[in-house]
């Protein structure tokens, strides 16, 4: 194993592939050696934007003996083939959400991963946010009682049109194939993450609706929707047609709290305080996921609660599209 591990970036497809390319450069345990794209004008304008060489033979690539690792910013609809080759190589991945289209090919994954000795982790980063643990202490420390509700809301305007075009998010995130789903499938990730988080990974409802306003191919405005067991309700909400301040609002028995990325402000409210409101210290971010795969590959362990959280998200995002697909409510099977 090299020192600094040697890694490459498969793929310019997702928007994030250059903030992953700079933060392998800028990682002291990591060093940029080579980009591979089966879109060689993709491809090679990212190899040339990180002064590293660009191949399009991806198996004399995962050949190199001295190549450690792979992040992997493909389309989402190749993950599985993708990865499951970098694992038979015996190179270690870091992946950008969604972990694979379907459940099945997300396990599939993994287990080849497992097999082959290769470090895995997925691209899950508002997990290790300060407003997330701070949420999570909260929540843990009983003020808001039962939990009843909770809602999060992450939107940006990629798909506005500007004078220039049809907006800053390229026309590949939404064709179908490639891309498996639009602003639910993609941004929508982060909200479904947290909200498995706060209110729990099992629901036995979930609804969506869809919604085009610029009419690219797919959804750019979306809300989902999830009942509970215990009778709290969910609320998903993800778009590409507004920049609103990212928001979480969790209501309670005994309390409700709200946090807001504007300010990067928490309140608390809760009866067993007063019934005052108090604002929350926020604490910086925990360690990134980059770093914690860096840290998995060195000290030999496993992302453990990361590639189940990504299963989950899996199992979730294509319950979510099914529902908005056929436009109904639909039972959900949690493992």
């Amino acid at each position: 194993m090299s020192n600094p591990l040697k890694i490459a970036v498969l793929g310019f497809w997702h928007v994030h592939a250059g903030d992953y390319a700079r933060q392998t450069e800028q990682h002291p345990g990591t060093d940029l050696v080579a980009v591979w794209d089966d879109d060689l004008e993709l491809g090679q304008a990212g190899a040339d934007r990180f002064g590293v060489p660009f191949t399009d033979d991806l198996d004399a690539l995962l050949a190199r003996d001295d190549l450690d690792g792979v992040v992997v910013t493909t389309a989402t609809n190749v993950h599985r083939d993708i990865m499951v080759k970098a694992a038979a190589a015996g190179k270690h991945i870091f992946t950008e959400k969604l972990l694979a289209p379907t459940v099945a090919e997300a396990e599939e994954i993994i287990a080849a991963a497992d097999d082959h000795g290769v470090k895995l982790i997925v691209s899950l980063p508002r997990l290790y946010h300060g407003y997330t643990q701070a949420i999570r202490e909260v929540i843990a420390g009983g003020e808001l009682g039962q939990l009843t509700y909770g809602r999060v809301r992450l939107s940006h305007d990629g798909a506005v049109p500007t004078d220039e075009g049809e907006g800053w998010l390229p026309q590949r995130f939404f064709e179908a194939k490639p891309a498996i789903g639009g602003a639910l499938t993609d941004l929508g990730c982060h909200p479904v993450y947290l909200t498995q988080l706060f209110l729990g990974a099992d629901p036995d409802q979930v609804g969506a609706i869809y919604r085009s306003v610029n009419g690219r191919g797919l959804e750019d405005n979306a809300v989902v929707t999830l009942g509970y067991p215990d009778q709290k309700v969910g609320v998903i909400e993800a778009g590409f047609t507004s920049r609103n301040p990212f928001t979480i609002e969790l209501f309670g028995t005994q309390g409700s709290l709200t946090y807001t990325e504007a300010g990067n402000a928490l309140h608390v409210t809760s009866s067993a305080s007063g019934g005052e409101p108090r604002q929350v210290p926020v604490p910086e971010h925990g360690t990134d996921a980059f770093a914690q795969w860096v840290e998995h590959i060195t000290t030999g362990t496993r992302a453990d609660d990361n590639l189940a959280r990504a299963v989950e998200l899996t199992r979730l995002v294509v319950a979510a599209n099914q529902a908005a697909d056929e436009g109904r409510t639909i039972a959900y099977q949690a493992p």
